[in-house]
């Protein structure tokens, strides 16, 4: 992935040799699965309340912010509940929110991880309910809170609205997989304007992968990539790098960050050979991957970019971040 050229060159340079890599593991992994025998892991394209990615699912992915301690009405108090790790109390939360239909009854989550810093508190995961949870109550933060915090959102929750002037896409946002990435995309959410937000880059399928993202055998990987990128930094505002958050793998409505940001792009193509590359922090819903297509349709100049050749578009185009009506979500 290229940035603009103004920024810090990324990993495409070396896709040729990630090409040979990978050619000699897909060998390798269909050796041990015709030895081994089959295994199923295809999550529906629709269920992004549950598996979306590969290995890389988000059934692997329960991560919290250390140094965070968040607020809200306990439905399970940390006294009388321990564990020995941060990832045993997120998943606590999630079996609490999993179902079709039914209420969420846990969305966030805190545990106390630091032995010297929590004493007796070691081990305590409180499992809470947020009042707002696209807003958390939040207590406390710093390198000397012995706390870490977690967010979870079920089937319909975490969802909010990208509007451009082309219509609005809904995005599923993922906490427990990248919750630093989350969390700024929250911080967004508040404000009443994005000046700066905006999408620069449009690049479509071509012939190398079919509608539903599948990358065609024997063919490239690009360019064209497939892809829609932007920034959501905001003018005048100073932005912080977010770490990486490895967990998910880039499939066709993935929205990921090149680098640290704060550049990202939402892919239109299922890219495994991107693997572990990105961090992943949402998905746009299949339902509205029409407007992301939109977009991408927009007259483009060519560029080069590190070496790379690119699309641009020739009007870039604004967006800003919004809540959506919950029935819709």
């Amino acid at each position: 992935m290229r940035r603009r050229p103004d920024s810090d060159p990324t990993r495409f340079a070396t896709l040729v040799l990630l090409c040979i890599v990978l050619v000699s593991c897909t060998i390798v992994y269909a050796f041990y699965t015709i030895a081994l025998g089959p295994s199923d892991t295809n999550a529906p394209e629709d269920d992004v309340g549950r598996d979306v990615g590969g290995g890389g699912g988000r059934g692997g992915c329960c991560k919290g912010i250390e140094g965070l301690e968040l607020w809200g009405a306990a439905v399970k108090w940390g006294t009388d509940f321990k564990f020995n790790r941060p990832e045993e109390c997120c998943e606590a939360c999630r079996k609490m929110c999993e179902g079709d239909g039914g209420p969420c009854l846990c969305d966030s989550w805190v545990f106390c991880g630091d032995r010297r810093g929590c004493g007796s508190k070691f081990g305590e995961c409180w499992l809470k309910k947020q009042k707002d949870p696209l807003a958390p109550d939040r207590h406390d933060g710093g390198p000397t809170v012995s706390w870490t915090s977690g967010l979870i959102f079920g089937r319909g929750q975490g969802v909010i609205g990208l509007e451009t002037e082309y219509g609005i896409m809904h995005i599923k946002l993922f906490p427990e997989c990248a919750p630093r990435s989350v969390a700024y995309i929250l911080e967004l959410l508040t404000l009443r304007h994005c000046a700066g937000c905006q999408f620069f880059r449009a690049e479509g399928r071509g012939r190398f992968w079919d509608a539903k993202g599948n990358h065609l055998k024997n063919e490239p990987f690009g360019p064209p990539y497939a892809l829609l990128q932007g920034t959501p930094e905001v003018q005048g505002g100073a932005f912080e790098k977010i770490p990486s958050e490895f967990c998910l793998d880039i499939r066709r409505g993935s929205i990921a960050w090149i680098g640290s940001g704060p550049e990202f792009f939402i892919s239109l193509a299922n890219h495994e050979e991107w693997r572990n590359q990105y961090t992943v922090f949402g998905m746009v819903l299949q339902e509205y991957m029409g407007i992301t297509e939109k977009i991408v349709g927009l007259p483009t100049n060519f560029d080069v970019w590190n070496n790379v050749n690119v699309s641009v578009l020739e009007k870039p185009a604004p967006f800003a971040l919004r809540r959506v009506d919950k029935s819709s979500a």
